[in-house]
């Protein structure tokens, strides 16, 4: 387990106010690079635990704060602070190629095919970024609720995609996920998915359905996944 180093970042796009946090592994060698999107209560310390331990196995994380400082604490907050942003997804996405570009740009990032992996909103904005964004090397959304892409904005994915759901989350439905699945295979795109026994943001054991056994299953492959594509 490496050493990782935290820091801020300003992102240069829709005015002022947009950042990201950075963790890497405290030392001077080339990495690669990954983006990490929060869920729905926005940058709390599950999350940044998460952006840690993708910086302790080697990737540089950068991870956009689309609430800019706001953390939701309970759900009828999360809800609305969600349904704000769904109102300006272009906002967002914006925000979240900033972090791309701007992992992209830095010196000991390599290659600059990037890994971007997002959570529940952050899986639905992962998918939506894909479609816009040329240079990833992989896509991981988990329980990415609300996603129901056209057939054109499929064909513009180009990462492999491996795609986390739980069979028990209400949010998506099992014939949802077949269909994402059917339209990806059917575009000729590398598109891989596993459905665990497990409810939403069964990742998150502070919010959501947390799932041990589905977590330590799911959270290791996620990383190998990284680890194949982005390299």
């Amino acid at each position: 387990m490496g050493v990782v180093r935290n820091s801020k970042v300003d992102l240069h796009v829709n005015g002022n106010g947009a950042y990201a946090f950075i963790a890497q592994p405290d030392d001077d060698q080339q990495h690669p690079g990954v983006v990490l999107i929060q869920e729905w209560w926005g940058i709390e310390p599950h999350v940044l635990g998460l952006a840690n331990k993708l910086a302790e196995e080697g990737f540089v994380v950068a991870v956009p704060d689309l609430y800019h400082g706001k953390v939701a604490t309970e759900p009828n907050d999360a809800m609305r602070m969600m349904m704000m942003l769904q109102k300006n997804v272009d906002v967002a996405a914006r925000e979240i190629i900033g972090a791309l570009d701007t992992i992209k740009q830095l010196p000991n990032v390599q290659p600059k095919k990037l890994g971007l992996i997002g959570f529940c909103l952050g899986g639905f904005l992962a998918y939506t970024v894909a479609s816009r964004y040329a240079d990833l090397g992989a896509l991981v959304p988990f329980y990415g609720a609300g996603y129901d892409p056209t057939p054109e904005e499929v064909a513009k994915v180009n990462a492999p995609v491996f795609a986390v759901y739980g069979k028990q989350d209400d949010s998506v439905p099992p014939e949802q996920i077949q269909k994402i699945e059917q339209m990806y295979k059917s575009a000729g795109k590398d598109f891989t998915v596993r459905v665990y026994n497990a409810g939403h943001a069964f990742l998150n054991p502070d919010h959501g359905m947390g799932n041990k056994a589905a977590a330590d299953d799911a959270w290791p492959r996620a990383v190998a996944f990284l680890k194949e594509h982005v390299r």
